[in-house]
């Protein structure tokens, strides 16, 4: 990230000094010119620090910890995620949340948790193409196109194309469960 940082930031200041030598060249030659201003790209965030940074996933970001799946998730991917926001996590049956977060049901919360993530980057326009996708939980998803919403097992898919570093992030409105 440092390394693509600091690239971006050499191209924009070789840009900028273009800018001002062709700029010195045309107040010479009395050809008038407009400025330009540049902002900062910041290169995306990986799965985590999108789901972080978005405040929606406090839930999910609590579970993918005690899991102990943040380092793969921030990994090279790239990953689809299916991810459930907190609204959705408190549609589950009370207490189901913290059960899950127990340390002796950590093999049941990372099952839940992969069971939510596909290899590889899936976009929309791919998601409607397919009837389902193999989670890395390795079981399958089932994907359905109901007029204009996408369903993924019983969840609706709300928002789609979050692109990160390392995949692409649909949210769910229901946490969805392997057989």
């Amino acid at each position: 990230m440092i390394i693509r940082a600091t690239v971006a930031t050499a191209v924009l200041v070789l840009l900028m000094g273009q800018l001002a030598i062709a700029g010195e060249k045309c107040a010479k030659s009395k050809v008038q010119y407009h400025s330009v201003a540049f902002a900062a790209v910041e290169a995306p965030k990986d799965i985590v620090d999108t789901a972080v940074a978005a405040g929606s996933f406090k839930t999910l970001v609590a579970a993918v910890q005690a899991a102990g799946l943040v380092e793969t998730l921030k990994g090279k991917g790239p990953f689809t995620v299916f991810a459930p926001t907190d609204e959705a996590f408190a549609k589950l049956p009370a207490g189901t949340v913290e059960s899950l977060l127990k340390p002796e049901n950590k093999d049941q919360l990372i099952a839940v948790l992969t069971y939510h993530v596909v290899p590889g980057k899936v976009l929309a326009s791919d998601v409607v193409g397919l009837k389902e996708a193999k989670t890395v939980q390795g079981g399958k998803v089932k994907i359905a196109v109901i007029g204009e919403k996408v369903k993924i097992d019983d969840a609706t898919v709300v928002k789609t194309d979050i692109v990160t570093s390392n995949g692409v992030i649909h949210v769910i409105d229901s946490v969805i469960l392997p057989n």
